[in-house]
């Protein structure tokens, strides 16, 4: 019988093994080869009305081959001359379901915006009672024993965010002409004249670009003190006379003893317009609390495109697969016709008394009135929630369709939350330099796929302004990029690809005004880029499997709005800041109710786990939220936090306030906090608290250190130590740990760097070029592993622990590189003479163009091809390789007549071994620069582009053009005077070892 056992349990390991070994071999595999849903996207822009069959199809197969599988499709109008297709008319509908057709057969995915524009959900077809709207209102003083007849004006539309001038007419005609009363109240005059600070942004009138550096992350507790009782309005002392007022504004009321203010509410439209939309859909956006609105606005826009398309196959590997919800930059609303009627449904009481603290003043007290503005907010993020972003999800889900969703920026719900409702988080980030920083944006879509145990993390990647002017390439870029796959980005979308509707011959070509880092065909090195696409692919493909490992988990205060910003402490730089040797999420209290508690790690049912949880420095929390923390303590999580002083709303009050004080004193043990760190058993679990936490820099959450502190303290080692400058990402699963390590810096590094992780021997995994070698230097001590890491200039790597991999360390000296031979001498270079470049030239050393006295050398830009023949006389005994040295902007190598690769980033160097050989050997090398040097040179000579929003005649007539000039662009970004780019390449290369 033992013998039975042993063999059964023997066999048990060995299938075990196979399968490990099997996933390994697969995810090898993936790797070098990554499947069409690894590769990039872009944001596919179309410019009002200027799209034509020929340049989609042509578009569409540039991406293909340059290994773009996936897009965004969006139609705006900014800086270019209106085109002949009308949006959403029937050659429209019949060009966009050619191009989804096209997407269909090349295999790429598309994604639809859910409106005209990149920002909302709206159109000219959104009239004004299906729109955002306001609750505005009117005030009239009266005094007992007035004779006069009593007029209340119509209250006047609030001043849009964006203001009006991008109105048109008819658009401020409609925004003007809509109103709607909704109710009439009438009270004594206060003695004082005290208002509520901020009340268009507690109010939601306005919620403001956090981007932009115009608003707070989130908005303070609600306010515990009473402010002057004298400014105060007794809410027994209000009187609804809504049903007094005639429908010309006269009110039918004598009023009592004193005097009196009368207010008339009624609803208006936000101002909140289509945009940049194309002029056909320009209009207002639809109401985001009411689901008749939105159907109506989904039905006229996506309906018309669906019954164009014909029904989706789900089956298909591309065309439509999904809707989106862009960046919320329509403000904010706080009324919806039925807005009363779910205000009492969900908070419990009527906010009827409460209307005349929308415009600032204060209600029973200062204390109640701030209560009421939370409930208000948070009625107002459960709306948009439920009736917004969850029914664009049940649409989608109807037509066989995924929903994306930006959940930032001017969001008046909190990001975490509204993103939560997404299958696809979505993130955006800046190229740096060149726009805004909303890396916080990053931070808060990759937490929410984390923790809701999404895959996908996408990105719309490297947006740009600010004189971007064609500057960024996929070198410059390398060093951001490896930034966003260490914060937990795992598919770049480029914005943006501008469909190139000009002909051929003119580029650059069309653009999106300046805005974007021109990912598209009419790109310089856009014949190389596939190069660096296989890079990003493999990068994602990694970066897809398994889960991400976070210890710590910050949990967000609950209410709107709400950016979810970690303390500063846990991230090393700024723009693009790295994450510290505890990687972290954050979570919004909605998500926090999915919880649970195993082996003493927090989990969520999508797999993420944590070591410990950190409450905000916030005075307020809900009995439920409250309820929620204390059952994981008893289960076994470690909580970092001080205790909640209070509820925040007026549901249950003040019930509610002695039911948190109650709980409070049962999960803490007392309400007053102690004055050194302590540690609390409740139940399983651990709380610790004191006033150390409050010692916080950012105010919302302790200090890094402290939380690093406490996680040593409970045993954990740090994730990922370098004694070099090297950001990490670190995916697992029950056969393997993966650790994305990237240098950070412009040299090349020799790091010792240490891995939480003894699964099994390391091996390094190079995504430019798909080779795996493995790792002979290494030292396991315990559950960690050291190696040191060689690293170019900005260079990257997979270091992949298999469980299954049980080599021994073999200590070996990093290897030492040996020049074999410059190659010097004459070069032959042939320019392109379509670009004004000399057919050929010959030279004695490598230089840079822009430093030539030649101009048609100095101002070129495009691809060059230096040619030598070379004796080589080395030997093969290690790998051979040729390095260029220095290379502006991407190279294309031909050795003895056979292409051997494309480097567009250091190390600038391929291996030849199997291709160079003894005597006379030949090498071309194509060098790529960019589009500046020449734009400048054409600054010298006569303008003969878009003047007054119009095109030249020379292009409307099919003329010759007259001005000398090579280049064509939607946009000017450059003058006579700008510097030019360094350009060509600039060696030396050598053959080495």
């Amino acid at each position: 019988m033992r013998i039975k056992f042993l063999s059964v349990l023997f066999s048990l390991f060995c299938l075990v093994s196979y399968v490990s070994i099997a996933q390994i071999n697969d995810l090898k595999s993936g790797f070098l080869h990554p499947a069409n849903k690894y590769t990039p996207g872009v944001y596919w822009y179309f410019m009002d009305g200027n799209m034509t069959a020929e340049s989609i199809t042509k578009d569409l197969e540039s991406m293909k081959k340059a290994g773009i599988g996936n897009l965004i499709f969006l139609e705006v109008n900014v800086g270019v001359p209106r085109g002949n297709v009308d949006f959403l008319s029937d050659k429209w509908t019949s060009l966009f379901a050619h191009a989804e057709k096209e997407a269909r057969r090349l295999g790429i995915e598309i994604t639809l915006g859910i409106g005209p524009g990149w920002t909302g959900s709206g159109g000219p077809w959104v009239k004004g009672s299906q729109s955002m709207q306001h609750l505005v209102s009117s005030e009239t003083l009266v005094s007992a024993g007035d004779r006069k007849k009593i007029v209340l004006p119509v209250p006047p539309p609030k001043t849009p965010f964006f203001g009006e001038d991008s109105f048109t007419p008819e658009f401020k005609e409609n925004w003007l002409k809509y109103y709607q009363d909704v109710a009439v109240l009438a009270f004594p005059l206060p003695k004082a004249n005290g208002k509520i600070t901020d009340i268009d942004e507690k109010a939601l009138y306005q919620r403001a670009p956090y981007s932009s550096g115009l608003v707070k992350d989130h908005l303070a507790a609600p306010d515990n003190s009473k402010g002057n009782p004298a400014s105060a309005i007794p809410k027994n002392k209000i009187i609804d006379l809504t049903a007094r007022m005639l429908p010309d504004g006269t009110l039918n009321w004598s009023p009592p003893a004193g005097k009196w203010k009368i207010m008339r509410f009624g609803s208006r439209n936000n101002g909140a317009i289509t945009r940049p939309a194309p002029a056909p859909g320009i209009g207002f956006e639809a109401d985001k609390f009411d689901t008749t609105a939105l159907n109506a606005h989904l039905d006229v826009y996506l309906g018309k495109i669906f019954r164009k398309i014909g029904k989706i196959d789900k089956n298909n590997t591309g065309g439509l697969k999904r809707l989106h919800m862009d960046s919320w930059e329509m403000g904010a609303q706080n009324w919806t016709a039925n807005f009363r009627r779910e205000f009492i449904k969900r908070r419990g009481y009527d906010p009827l008394k409460y209307f005349p603290v929308y415009s600032g003043n204060i209600v029973g007290s200062l204390k109640e009135s701030e209560r009421f503005l939370w409930d208000l907010r948070q009625t107002s993020q459960e709306l948009v929630i439920a009736n917004h972003a969850g029914f664009v999800k049940q649409y989608a889900k109807r037509h066989h369709l995924s929903l994306s969703i930006e959940p930032y920026d001017m969001n008046p719900a909190s990001d975490l939350e509204l993103g939560s409702i997404a299958d696809v988080p979505m993130a955006e980030f800046w190229s740096k330099g060149y726009g805004f920083n909303s890396s916080y944006s990053v931070i808060e879509g990759t937490s929410i796929a984390h923790v809701m145990g999404r895959s996908l993390v996408p990105a719309e990647a490297f947006t740009a302004q600010d004189n971007e002017g064609w500057k960024q390439h996929p070198g410059s870029m390398k060093n951001q990029g490896d930034w966003a796959f260490a914060a937990g980005v795992n598919r770049f979308v480029y914005h943006t690809f501008q469909n190139q509707f000009l002909p051929d011959s003119l580029k650059p070509g069309a653009t999106m005004g300046p805005y974007g880092v021109h990912w598209d065909r009419s790109q310089t090195w856009w014949p190389m880029v596939g190069s660096y696409h296989d890079y990003v692919s493999r990068c994602q493909y990694i970066l897809q499997q398994g889960r991400t490992v976070a210890d710590v988990l910050y949990v967000t205060p609950e209410g709107a709005p709400h950016v979810f910003v970690p303390p500063s402490s846990a991230i090393l730089g700024d723009t693009i800041g790295d994450r510290k040797s505890f990687n972290f999420d954050g979570i919004a209290p909605a998500q926090l109710m999915l919880a649970s508690v195993k082996g003493n790690k927090i989990q969520f049912p999508g797999g993420a786990s944590y070591e410990i949880m950190v409450l905000p420095i916030f005075e307020t929390m809900t009995p439920e939220l409250l309820e929620k923390i204390g059952s994981l303590i008893q289960q076994g999580a470690t909580v970092i936090g001080n205790p909640p002083l209070r509820a925040p709303g007026l549901t249950n009050y003040p019930q509610a306030d002695v039911k948190i004080i109650s709980m409070v004193t049962r999960i803490w043990g007392s309400t007053a906090v102690p004055a050194t760190l302590e540690y609390r058993k409740y139940g399983s679990g651990t709380l610790i608290w004191g006033r150390p936490v409050l010692e916080a820099k950012d105010k919302l959450y302790p200090d890094y250190d402290l939380t690093a502190k406490i996680l040593k303290r409970k045993g954990i080692e740090e994730d990922f130590v370098a004694d070099k400058k090297l950001r990490y990402t670190h995916r697992t699963s029950p056969d393997w740990d993966i650790y994305f390590v990237s240098n950070t810096t412009p040299n090349e590094m020799v790091a010792n760097a240490r891995f939480r992780t003894a699964k099994g021997a390391p091996e390094l995994w190079n995504a430019i070029n798909g080779k795996m070698s493995q790792i002979t230097n290494f030292k396991t001590t315990g559950a960690m592993t050291s190696i040191p890491i060689q690293l170019a200039a900005f260079e990257s790597a997979f270091i992949v622990f298999a469980k299954e991999d049980i080599r021994k360390p073999e200590p070996a000296a990093i290897p030492v590189e040996q020049t074999l031979q410059v190659l010097g001498g004459h070069w032959k270079i042939n320019f392109d003479k379509h670009w004004g470049g000399p057919e050929e030239i010959i030279v004695d050393s490598l230089s840079d163009w822009s430093k030539n006295s030649n101009e048609g050398i100095k101002f070129y830009s495009g691809a060059a091809t230096y040619h030598q023949s070379f004796e080589f006389k080395g030997n093969k005994t290690k790998p051979v390789y040729i390095d260029l040295g220095l290379v502006k902007n991407m190279a294309r190598i031909h050795l003895n007549g056979k292409e051997i690769g494309t480097l567009w980033t250091a190390p600038w160097k391929l291996e030849i071994t199997d291709d160079i050989k003894q005597g006379t050997n030949t090498i071309s090398i194509e060098v790529i620069n960019l589009w500046a040097n020449r734009l400048i040179g054409d600054e010298q000579k006569p303008y003969d582009g878009i003047v007054g929003n119009k095109w030249p005649d020379w292009l409307v007539k099919g003329q010759k053009r007259t001005s000398g000039r090579f280049t064509f662009s939607t946009t000017r970004q450059y003058r006579a005077t700008s510097p030019l780019l360094p350009s060509g390449l600039l060696g030396p290369v050598k053959i080495i070892q």
